[in-house]
């Protein structure tokens, strides 16, 4: 994840999760301890290393389009087998499943902190990919599994507040240890966070209720397929013309896949993302406007670091530093503003959000020769209030345009949106980033695919959504 916060619909999968099983009030608060330590090594790696990359690609002499990998390609498996990952937490166990996922995750961030050559680092980012592909949905469902109904808003709260809390330290961390010990160190946070977490499950976390499941494993390597050619086509958009024919065909391959994807969900019995699903308008459409939206919003934070660090002379620390009033402004007033959208309904939530993100970056586009503070802080600013307005009530929609027995699919599909908006756009940036003006392009096509998304929610949401199959 290299959005410094957590992708819409996450608590709908801690919300979507079936009955509770019997442990003490202390169990219960260990192995939250223990889900929210397991949320925390993907949140911190991800916003730690959006700074930490201008340092990654100056001392690996590698260009824009290979370092882009480094986050593609976790996100690219991330995105492949997050339902996976879920179907089988529930197949062999969720705590059995997380401490598996956590001990992946632990020992290819060791990996990666032994600052090995780039094709290595890149092969252990697949590695924490599918780490992380265990570890998100199962440290989710399983506080869900854990605390019955009326007991889980209050564990939500805390497994959000501290969800807030690691992502917002996530930049300024890696900014100070890229500073002081080199880009390597931001790897040493996870692998003792796993024990830990580790430790608590094994302790503290019971035997939970299995089902039978069956993984839709050929649609995942399809998928996964299809969005590497797509990215790779469009990490290298600024190539040479030998190269921009050779990725114009690569991206028609990409498209070509993602038909067949479609054709075998329908063909296969046991689907990751069922047919039915499509003839949903409005589960659709707020879909579609994720993608546009995180897209847009992958495209800055990629881009973000290098202007920062290349053009404004910043170190690595101050650099962490101007992204703190984005995280803060998610983390502080998304509440408060899912209560507002509880009472004056989400249509319009979801339709300013976006509008001001857009908003926000258009001033990052035209503010290069402005000061930091009216450049970078102020809409960096404006940018976490856009998201805070977004993030709840586009949760809750998507919850509600589907019915309540098919939840955690649903939250499931848009976690998946959103990592594969991030997917797409990281390529597109590394693209862009090519150019002289590259970040200034990339900030104007963030813009327009935020506005793009406003325009979907607009032509989709209703102003009182309906549970509806």
């Amino acid at each position: 994840m290299a959005q410094p916060f957590v992708e819409p619909c996450s608590r709908g999968l801690i919300e979507a999760a079936g009955p509770c099983r019997p442990l003490s009030m202390s169990h219960r608060r260990l192995v939250l301890a223990a889900c929210i330590f397991a949320s925390a090594m993907a949140f911190i790696d991800g916003s730690a290393l959006t700074v930490a990359l201008p340092a990654l690609r100056a001392t690996t002499g590698a260009d824009l389009a290979l370092v882009q990998w480094v986050v593609t390609a976790y996100v690219l498996v991330l995105a492949s087998l997050t339902l996976i990952g879920g179907a089988l937490g529930d197949r062999y166990g969720k705590a059995r499943i997380l401490s598996l996922g956590c001990l992946v995750f632990g020992a290819a961030s060791a990996t990666c902190a032994l600052g090995p050559p780039i094709a290595m680092l890149i092969a252990a980012r697949i590695v924490q990919g599918v780490g992380a592909a265990l570890v998100t949905p199962t440290s989710l469902s399983l506080i869900g599994a854990i605390y019955p109904k009326s007991e889980r808003n209050g564990a939500i709260g805390i497994w959000a507040g501290a969800s807030a809390l690691t992502t917002a330290v996530g930049p300024l961390l890696g900014g100070w240890l890229t500073q002081t010990f080199g880009w390597p160190a931001i790897f040493w946070i996870n692998p003792p966070i796993a024990v830990g977490a580790v430790g608590l499950l094994w302790i503290f976390a019971a035997e939970d209720e299995r089902e039978r499941r069956r993984f839709d494993v050929t649609g995942a390597a399809i998928i996964a397929a299809a969005l590497a050619l797509i990215a790779w086509a469009l990490s290298e958009a600024g190539a040479a013309q030998g190269d921009m024919l050779l990725s114009v065909a690569a991206g028609l391959a990409g498209l070509a896949l993602l038909g067949a994807y479609a054709l075998w969900e329908r063909r296969t019995d046991h689907p990751m993302t069922p047919p039915w699903l499509t003839q949903n308008r409005l589960f659709v459409g707020l879909n579609v406007a994720t993608v546009l939206i995180y897209g847009g919003l992958a495209i800055m934070f990629f881009l973000l670091p290098f202007d920062l660090v290349d053009r404004r002379k910043l170190t690595s620390t101050v650099a962490g530093l101007t992204f703190l009033p984005m995280t803060i402004g998610v983390g502080l007033l998304s509440r408060p503003f899912g209560k507002l959208a509880d009472a004056i309904g989400a249509r319009m939530m979801l339709i300013v959000g976006p509008l001001g993100a857009a908003l926000a970056y258009v001033a990052l586009a035209f503010g290069t020769a402005l000061p930091l503070a009216w450049g970078v802080v102020a809409p960096m600013t404006l940018l976490g209030v856009s998201f805070a307005v977004l993030v709840t009530p586009l949760t809750a929609s998507v919850l509600s345009s589907i019915a309540q027995a098919d939840e955690g699919l649903a939250s499931g599909v848009n976690n998946a949106a959103s990592r594969i908006a991030q997917l797409v756009g990281v390529a597109l940036a590394a693209g862009l980033g090519a150019f002289a003006a590259g970040a200034r392009i990339g900030f104007i096509a963030s813009a327009i695919l935020s506005a793009a998304g406003a325009i979907a929610m607009a032509a989709t949401v209703p102003p009182a959504v309906k549970k509806s199959r």
